[in-house]
C-alpha cells in the first residue's frame, strides 16, 4: 500500500496480497481505500460474482475507449449490498465490478475485475479512481520498474533503497519536464553525455 499524507485520502492496492489487518490499519488512520480482489481469492470472487447476477447494481457506467492498436468498452458496476463476509475486513462499503471488452492489436479480448472499497461514491466516482490509479502505476510504478528496473536493484540495507527511490522519481519528473513521456528515448538521448544532463537543471 502507498501511505496517504493526511488524513481522508484514498488509498490503492498495488501490489497484493494485502490482509484484513491492512484494511483495519487503513480506516484507523481515517483513509479509504480501493482494493482489487485477485484470482486466487477463488472462493470471494465466485461470491462478488453471485451477488452481482442476483441483484440489480446501484449504479452503472460505460465508457468506450480507441487508442491506436486498441478498442476498449468498460462497463462499471456498483453494488451496495454486501455479501456475508468476515467482519475483519473493516470498512467494506461498496463492491464493484468493472468489465473490459473490446480489441489489441486486432485480437478481441474480455476481462472482469472486481474490488472492494470503503467508499460511497457511485459508478462514475469509481470508474474516475480507478482509471487516475492505472495512470499513476503506467507513467510511475511501471516505469520504475521496469525501465528503470527499481525491483533488480541490490541495494536493500538501511535507508539506501527509499533515497534511490527518491532519486528515480526526482529524474523522471525531470524527463517529463523536459518534454519526455517515454523515459527510454529520454534516456537514450542522455546517454554519456554530461553536458545534456546538466541542461536539464537550468
Amino acid at each position: 500500500m502507498r501511505k496517504a499524507s493526511t488524513p481522508g485520502s484514498l488509498l490503492q492496492s498495488r501490489c497484493p496480497p494485502y490482509s484484513k489487518k491492512t484494511t483495519q490499519q487503513i480506516i484507523a488512520s481515517g483513509n479509504d481505500y480501493l482494493i482489487p480482489v485477485k484470482g486466487n481469492q477463488q472462493t470471494w470472487l465466485r461470491q462478488l460474482e453471485t451477488q452481482f447476477e442476483q441483484l440489480p447494481p446501484l449504479s452503472v457506467d460505460q465508457q468506450s475507449e480507441r487508442t491506436y492498436d486498441r478498442v476498449t468498452q468498460r462497463t462499471v458496476s456498483v453494488l451496495d449490498q454486501i455479501p456475508a463476509i468476515d467482519p475483519q475486513w473493516v470498512g467494506i462499503q461498496r463492491i464493484v465490478r468493472v468489465e473490459r471488452t473490446g480489441t489489441r492489436a486486432g485480437q478481441p479480448y474480455r476481462e472482469t475485475m472486481f474490488y472492494i472499497s470503503s467508499l460511497t461514491l457511485d459508478a462514475v466516482g469509481f470508474a474516475q479512481q480507478i482509471r487516475a490509479h492505472w495512470h499513476i502505476e503506467n507513467r510511475l510504478h511501471w516505469v520504475k520498474d521496469v525501465v528503470l528496473k527499481e525491483d533488480e536493484s541490490p541495494l536493500c540495507d538501511g535507508n539506501a533503497p527509499v533515497n534511490f527511490g527518491i532519486v528515480r522519481t526526482f529524474c523522471l519528473n525531470l524527463f517529463r519536464l523536459n518534454g519526455f513521456d517515454s523515459i527510454t528515448r529520454g534516456l537514450r538521448f542522455l546517454a554519456h553525455d554530461v553536458q545534456k544532463l546538466f541542461s536539464f537543471f537550468q
